[in-house]
Parts: structure tokens; C-alpha cells; sequence
């Protein structure tokens, strides 16, 4: 019988250079002769490469390690032109193993043994595991615990900080106090004021709405002052604190890892706590109480403001009527609350600081990670404070 010669969707005015498969039947078997140019510049060119996959997929593919049947033999004499993007083509096409009849050139033989060593043979499929998600869960809780060992001890530094302060205040770092109190307090008046001005009006309006329907407007007083001088002034400040401040000192520290200045304090003998932690948690918790006290006033004027637009709440009456309507204890609370909110803050972003890598990713890692993580904390102090005292000033 004959051999019998297929080129395959071959058309007429097709450039010979264009890489393709003939196929031939034998009474011996089956023979795939390559032909055209190999290369990167034919085998990217879509009209050319789509009916050659095609083809490869269903004469020459199999599964990885699977052995060629004895019977097909390839001929690659006939290629034109062949480079390690042809050869990488061939080779993945038998699924990354010899065939059984090979003929090529000396020099296609080289190239694709080049390609066959740095070839990686594809990972087996992973299998789901019933203890990954137990992994991944005590990998996290691990990581949590260090970031809370990491927190108490900062803690108990600060407390041999400010002991060692108490015992030698000439030797206080004062001049980076009064820098940290200006930067963290003094600028960030304007914006909280903004804030809390505009919660107020946005909350006394809503409020409004509400109490117009029963006739009680006078009780809008007792509504604004509750909830803004006992849980909003201060949760707003400190939120606004976490996000401006506890980033900066963050970044600050994160940089000094960075630069290696931190480096360089532990080699002159400075104590990175008494030098940069103490005087930032000091700073926040002597300026928040204050900011608070400072975003709370800013929120009842808009209030008020509000009051007096919606409901015709007068100015005298409001002022005269928030004393008795809310007690001195909630202002106690409110303060107590903001020194606390201060510590941590700093004590948070002092310690994602800390933490920062020699990198820049780093270092944008660990002040998302501090704006986040002292956000949650304020919040959730702020859930204990509200059952631990809910009984004072109400």
C-alpha cells in the first residue's frame, strides 16, 4: 500500500515557513513529519499557531509521564528553522518525554535536551486536607498571641520608662514631648472641630425628625449631650487620632527601621523606649482628653445650631438646659476614656513601628496594619467602658 500524505488545513498560498505537522500512515505506523520555522516569530502569529495546537492536542498530547506508543515516529529534519520556543513546543507535546522513534539533527537534538533539563515537571494536583483550615487557624492565633506578648511588653517598658522619668526628670526627653504635643495636639484641632461640628448638625437633624412626630423637643438637649459628650466626642476624636496620628508615628519609627537609625540607637547605648515610646504615649495621653473635650464643644454647637434651624430650639435654652440634662460623671468618664484611647493608640502604633522590616512594603504594610488594628482596639475599650460603667452619669 501506498503512503498516504495529509497535510493538515493547509491552504494554497500558505508561507512555507509557516510551522505545521504533515501526518503519514505507513504499514510500520504512524509518522508526524514537522515542517516551516519553529520559532518565536511563527509560533506567536495566531493564524499559524491556533490550527497547530489544535492538531498537537489531538495526534501528540498526553498526560505528563506518559510514555509515546512505539509506534509514532517524528521527523524533524525537515524544519526549517527551530529555537527554544519551538523546542519547549515539542517537548510539552510529548508530554515531557522522549518518543520512542525520534529523528532530528545533531543540533535540534542539543536543543531540545537544553530544553528537556530545564524544563520543571508540573506539580501534582494538591489534595484538600481536613487539617489545613486547623493550620491556617492556629498560625493566625499564634500570630496574634505574639502581637499581644509584643504589646505587654511594651507595656511594661513604658511603666520602667516613666519610672526612670519620676526618678531623673532632668534626664526626660522634654524638648521631643512638647514636639510630639504641638504635632499631635495643636494641628489636628482644625480638622476635628470640622468633624465633630458636622456629626453634630447630621445628628441633631435625625434627631429631630424623630422627636417632631411626639412633641418632644426639648429632649433633644438631653439626646446631643448623652450621646455626645459620653460616647461619640470621645470615640470620634480618637478615631480621627488613630488614623492621623497612630499612622504618623508608625511611619515615623517604620522609617527609622528603614534607615537603620534604629540600628544605630542600639549601638550608641540609647534606649529606643525612653527616647521614642514613652514621650509619644505621654503626648497622646495628656492631648487626646483635650481634643476630645475640644471635637465634643464642636459637636453641640452644630447641634445646637441644627436645634435651633429644625426645631426652634433656642441657643439659651440649650446651654442652660445641657448642665442639668447631663451630669458631671459623664465628662469624667468621657476624659478618663480619652487618656486611655491616647496610650493605646501610641502604644499600637509604637509597636507595628517597631515591627517594621528593612522595606519599603514593610513599612506600608505595618501602618495599614496600625490605623486598623487601633480603630478596633478604641472601639472595643469603648464596648468595656460602656458595660463596666453603665451605670455612672445615666
Amino acid at each position: 500500500m501506498g503512503a498516504l500524505v495529509r497535510p493538515v488545513a493547509l491552504a494554497w498560498n500558505m508561507d512555507p515557513a509557516t510551522p505545521r505537522l504533515e501526518t503519514q500512515q505507513t504499514p510500520e505506523g504512524l509518522t508526524l513529519r514537522a515542517l516551516g520555522a519553529w520559532t518565536a516569530a511563527g509560533l506567536t502569529n495566531p493564524p499559524a499557531w491556533e490550527p497547530l495546537a489544535a492538531q498537537l492536542h489531538t495526534l501528540a498530547a498526553r498526560p505528563a509521564g506518559a510514555s509515546a506508543p512505539a509506534s509514532v515516529r517524528w521527523d524533524l529534519q525537515q524544519i526549517d528553522r527551530l529555537d527554544y520556543l519551538g523546542a519547549q513546543v515539542l517537548w510539552s507535546s510529548w508530554g515531557q518525554d522522549w518518543p520512542a522513534q525520534l529523528e532530528s539533527d545533531p543540533e535540534q537534538r542539543a536543543m531540545l535536551e537544553t530544553v528537556a533539563r530545564l524544563t520543571c515537571s508540573p506539580l501534582p494536583p494538591r489534595r484538600a486536607d481536613w487539617t489545613e483550615p486547623l493550620v491556617v487557624l492556629g498560625g493566625r492565633l499564634l500570630a496574634l498571641l505574639d502581637h499581644a506578648k509584643g504589646l505587654v511588653r511594651l507595656i511594661g517598658q513604658l511603666l520602667l520608662d516613666i519610672i526612670r522619668l519620676a526618678r531623673r526628670p532632668r534626664q526626660g526627653p522634654w524638648r521631643d514631648l512638647s514636639g510630639h504635643l504641638y504635632h499631635m495636639g495643636a494641628t489636628a484641632l482644625p480638622i476635628t472641630a470640622l468633624v465633630g461640628f458636622l456629626i453634630g448638625v447630621v445628628l441633631a437633624y435625625l434627631i429631630s425628625q424623630q422627636l417632631r412626630q411626639f412633641g418632644a423637643d426639648a429632649f433633644i438637649v438631653n439626646i446631643l449631650g448623652i450621646s455626645l459628650i459620653r460616647e461619640l466626642g470621645p470615640v470620634l476624636a480618637a478615631i480621627l487620632i488613630a488614623g492621623r496620628t497612630g499612622s504618623a508615628i508608625t511611619a515615623q519609627i517604620g522609617v527609622m527601621r528603614v534607615t537603620e537609625e534604629l540600628d544605630a540607637m542600639r549601638v550608641m547605648g540609647i534606649a529606643r523606649g525612653f527616647r521614642l515610646v514613652m514621650p509619644r504615649a505621654l503626648a497622646l495621653a495628656v492631648v487626646l482628653p483635650l481634643i476630645s473635650v475640644w471635637t465634643t464643644i464642636a459637636a453641640l454647637l452644630g447641634g445646637m445650631l441644627a436645634a435651633n434651624v429644625s426645631m426652634g430650639v433656642t441657643s439659651s435654652f440649650f446651654i442652660n438646659a445641657l448642665p442639668a440634662a447631663v451630669g458631671v460623671a459623664n465628662l469624667t468618664l468621657a476624659t478618663a476614656k480619652s487618656v486611655v484611647f491616647g496610650l493605646l493608640i501610641a502604644l499600637v502604633g509604637c509597636h507595628y513601628g517597631l515591627r517594621v522590616k528593612p522595606n519599603t512594603e514593610s513599612l506600608g504594610q505595618g501602618t495599614t496594619a496600625s490605623v486598623v488594628t487601633s480603630i478596633t482596639v478604641v472601639i472595643l475599650v469603648d464596648a468595656l467602658f460602656a458595660v463596666l460603667f453603665k451605670n455612672v452619669g445615666i
